[in-house]
């Protein structure tokens, strides 16, 4: 199979395309690579260093499946330079559509949103059903790119993928995503600092975000709409209570003005099939061996606002 993918060289992308490769697909990846690309080289892989903006239809030649991962990724990022996030997320997305719409081998195009969307509720399953409420620019961004997706399934069939928080390693990594986050504290700080603490948040470990991707891909019913992808409903405070057991830390708890709190609940991807493997304690546990043998280091490449500001990504 001939396979687009927008950010193939993030945090997810990394770890999603050497699958894709290793099922045998041809893969063309675009990506800015503001952070770098870590993907190893490969006979079946194409890399383009461009914007989703940049694409041409001679990019999209053969191309059979799009898999659109590329955005400016959670509240903080958007929050630097909201134009700039609307631009990328929300009128990039949709011109990058209007070109595929004109390209006749493209039968389905996966686009990545977020579990956030939902914003607050107090369902104790939060299902695809429900209302969004979206309460940050990002959310907004998201939820607005979602439905434009969506106007597009006379063209393609389009599955509008809703990850909750993601964590995990990754060639990309990211140490500005909760799980993540309390890890690097307690390795090398030996304390855990908790924002609040109270708000439930999904999780989903990367190696199974990237086989929610294959599984959605490979498929061989024709799958369209919207799934979410999210499977331990965790507190933040209970988050960093796993992380305690492994490294016997203080957790220090602090006041937040985050208050997004949801739990999502999988079911309708479930029933497709899908069954995750590893859980926020595999996470924990997967990142805490590279910290130690020193496979993964601390870098400002790996916390997103940092190294967007240090380096002036979307201000030029």
């Amino acid at each position: 199979m001939n396979i687009l993918v927008t950010g193939g060289c993030g945090y997810v992308g990394s770890v999603l395309v050497p699958k894709l490769l290793d099922r045998g697909n041809e893969v063309c990846v675009v990506d800015t690579q503001w952070f770098g690309n870590y993907l190893a080289s490969h006979p079946s892989l194409k890399i383009l260093k461009k914007s989703v903006a940049d694409i041409s239809d001679s990019d999209l030649v053969g191309v059979e499946v799009v898999i659109h991962l590329a955005n400016i990724a959670n509240d903080p990022s958007v929050e630097l330079n909201p134009t700039f996030s609307w631009e990328v997320n929300v009128l990039h997305t949709t011109q990058f559509l209007e070109l595929c719409k004109r390209i006749s081998t493209i039968k389905k195009f996966i686009y990545a949103s977020s579990g956030s969307v939902y914003g607050l509720k107090e369902e104790d399953k939060v299902t695809e059903e429900l209302s969004l409420v979206p309460i940050s620019v990002y959310n907004k961004t998201k939820m607005s790119a979602e439905r434009i997706c969506l106007s597009y399934n006379e063209y393609f069939d389009v599955i509008c993928v809703r990850p909750a928080t993601v964590c995990g390693v990754s060639p990309r990594m990211r140490f500005d995503v909760v799980v993540n986050m309390f890890v690097l504290q307690a390795f090398l700080n030996h304390k855990i600092i908790v924002h609040g603490g109270y708000q439930i948040r999904p999780n989903i470990h990367i190696d199974d975000m990237a086989s929610v991707y294959l599984h959605l891909l490979n498929n061989e019913s024709s799958y369209r709409g919207i799934f979410n992808a999210g499977f331990e409903n965790v507190s933040v405070l209970d988050i960093a209570r796993y992380v305690q057991e492994k490294f016997e830390v203080e957790i220090e708890i602090s006041p937040s003005l985050d208050p997004r709190s949801y739990r999502q609940d999988s079911s309708k991807l479930l029933g497709t099939g899908f069954t995750p493997t590893k859980s926020v304690k595999c996470a924990i546990d997967d990142i805490s061996e590279k910290l130690s043998t020193g496979e993964i280091v601390n870098d400002d490449r790996w916390h997103t606002v940092k190294w967007m500001t240090k380096n002036r990504i979307g201000f030029k």
